[in-house]
């Protein structure tokens, strides 16, 4: 077992906001549903009973797993399975009390203690998945074809052992394991930690990171333009710590990279995707290949629509010039996103209902509080939760939209279980870009005007080059960093470089880029939480337009396949999961026809420009 390092993975494209307006009764996160306090018994229970099973199991296991027989293998099974349960309650409330406000010392210090003691407790776990590697197939397959309960865990061995090729020695494993709070996990504080502490000074008020990110959506040009340039100048003065950052994470990915055989650095992030290299490598070569039909041609007809020689870096998210101010309170945003909901089916509702009811959302922006959205789906026995930013813009809407397909996702996946209900990155942006484009149709059918209509459209497409060509370039930009750094320290220039170097083939000729803009790398969470994890966003939106288009074409029984998908967790490949719909990911054609519904809304509006 690795030590539950809690890492919500903020999504979206740095859209979420910051500011003062009244949105309505913001709902707040209830926490109790995991522990009543931080110093509660409960959670002191918890831990103790942590350490003693820990130590049980090893006790009654390592050195074991070859001689048991199906009904030994399968209590081992569940034991594991319910400390994993334990761990991740622990590290969940920990995990969640901290990113409400980073800058507070004492939460700080509590999820570092968590996190230790947690780490320390579950090291002798290690010998697990090594041992279970070591099971000769054939023996395995035995056990599984005399138990049906223990069948049902098949994917967890069948996980386990794609490792096998790149499994260290039990000593080494427990050294990684029992030295990890001090190595990446350290090193991610560092960096949300100084995140969360920077101030930026725009038109004489004093911003954090995130409401100086909402200034590059302002209708005024001028502040815009203020905001790049203040990024600009405080990531510039802090560019040297996050060059140290971005070089130990990925001097130390490489270290363990070459220890494990791994043939690239790529290769960790695809076997705990569960998906082929070749299946990633046809989708960013797809991507690629349709920058000029896709941003390219998009962001030419925005810089006509704004009347500009060039595009700068601060017009990107800009509002369109026909776009009417508008702030969406919560009860609306709410009402918007239940109606797709309940219109694509009533049980989709029901299940995300609870998020505003509950205490299952903390959607207000406050001081400390972590940039971004996430839906952290805890355990199995519990709930999720949701993060937002929320401040009132259409896209904020968007954001609770995809972040509840999240929560949808995750509830209905909890049947499998701890260890099965875990979707696979590939596949867990599935029911969030699914939920976005059932409110985004029912905005687009309600619209009232011609002009509406564009809005609407122009809107989705930005979110859209945000969500695939966005993160494809910074997964192309990743690749380049990690390939660089396996060659020796990267100065600041040699990153800032590497980030521009993508910047330009995937932005379009309709760009021009500040002085400054080349340290922009240094905000985005997912490169020091998460390598490579950009990529999943553009496989669920290429999956969710494949999808979407599977039920225009024959809406009759969709919902059932639907459900059942998210039901499955992850205990089914993706090309199994798909096959009921007609679809495979593997199929390079399969990403055209993903690709084509992002085309074809630019067609559309070319259209209205005749």
């Amino acid at each position: 077992m690795e030590a539950p390092m809690f890492d919500p993975k903020p999504l979206r494209d740095a859209n979420a906001t910051a500011g003062e307006r009244d949105f309505g009764d913001l709902p707040e996160w209830d926490l109790s549903d995991l522990y009543p306090a931080p110093d509660s018994a409960e959670f002191k229970r918890d831990l103790d009973w942590l350490e003693e099973a820990c130590r049980s199991f090893a006790e009654d296991f390592e050195g074991k797993l070859a001689s048991l027989g199906s009904a030994g293998m399968l209590d081992c099974v569940l034991r594991y399975e319910r400390i994993d349960i334990v761990a991740g309650r622990l590290m969940s409330y920990a995990g969640l009390r901290y990113y409400q406000n980073t800058t507070d010392g004492e939460r700080a210090k509590f999820i570092g203690d968590a996190q230790q003691k947690v780490t320390d407790y579950t090291t002798p776990l290690v010998f697990f998945s090594l041992e279970m590697n070591r099971i000769e197939d054939a023996h395995l397959e035995d056990l599984l074809s005399h138990n049906d309960d223990l069948a049902r865990y098949r994917p967890i061995f069948e996980r386990m052992r794609a490792m096998r090729p790149y499994q260290l020695s039990d000593e080494l494993e427990k050294f990684l394991h029992d030295q990890s709070t001090v190595g990446a996990s350290a090193w991610n504080r560092l960096f949300d930690e100084t995140m969360a502490g920077l101030e930026f000074t725009v038109e004489g008020e004093t911003r954090s990171l995130e409401a100086t990110l909402d200034l590059l959506t302002s209708r005024a040009r001028e502040t815009r333009e203020a905001a790049a340039r203040e990024l600009a100048r405080v990531f510039g003065q802090n560019v040297r710590l996050f060059a140290r950052v971005h070089n130990t994470l990925a001097k130390e990915k490489e270290i363990e990279d070459r220890w494990r055989s791994m043939p690239t650095p790529q290769t960790g992030r695809h076997l705990s995707n569960h998906v082929e290299p070749e299946v990633v490598e046809a989708l960013r070569n797809a991507v690629v290949n349709a920058y000029p039909r896709l941003s390219h041609r998009y962001y030419e007809l925005k810089r006509k629509w704004m009347g500009l020689d060039t595009l700068e870096v601060w017009d990107r998210n800009a509002p369109l010039p026909m776009e009417t101010e508008r702030v969406i309170g919560w009860n609306e945003a709410q009402e918007m996103v239940m109606s797709a909901y309940a219109g694509f089916d009533p049980r989709m509702a029901e299940l995300a209902e609870p998020f505003f009811s509950k205490g299952w959302t903390d959607a207000a922006v406050k001081p400390g509080k972590a940039p971004g959205a996430f839906a952290h789906p805890t355990v199995v026995d519990v709930h999720p939760y949701v993060m937002l930013n929320y401040l009132g813009k259409p896209r904020d809407v968007m954001t609770l939209a995809h972040e509840l397909g999240h929560g949808v996702h995750q509830r209905l996946a909890a049947g499998q279980g701890e260890l099965l209900a875990n979707t696979p990155l590939t596949l867990a942006e599935t029911a969030s870009v699914f939920g976005e484009m059932l409110t985004f149709r029912k905005m687009l059918a309600a619209a009232r005007t011609d002009a509406e209509r564009k809005v609407l459209l122009a809107g989705k497409v930005e979110d859209m080059i945000n969500t695939v060509v966005r993160q494809i370039a910074f997964y192309d930009f990743e690749c380049k960093l990690h390939e660089a750094r396996r060659h020796g320290e990267l100065t600041v220039e040699d990153i800032n470089a590497l980030w521009m170097s993508v910047q330009g083939e995937s932005l379009g000729p309709a760009f021009s880029f500040m002085e400054g803009y080349e340290t922009f790398w240094t905000y985005v969470p997912h490169f020091v939480h998460s390598p490579f994890y950009v990529y999943a966003y553009a496989f669920g939106d290429g999956l969710v337009n494949a999808l979407y288009a599977s039920y225009e074409e024959a809406p009759e029984g969709f919902q059932e396949k639907y459900f059942e998908m998210l039901k499955a967790g992850g205990s089914k490949h993706h090309k199994e999961l798909l096959a009921p719909f007609g679809l495979d990911a593997s199929d390079p054609a399969f990403w055209d026809k993903g690709l084509s519904m992002i085309s074809g809304f630019i067609d559309e509006l070319e259209a209205m420009e005749d």
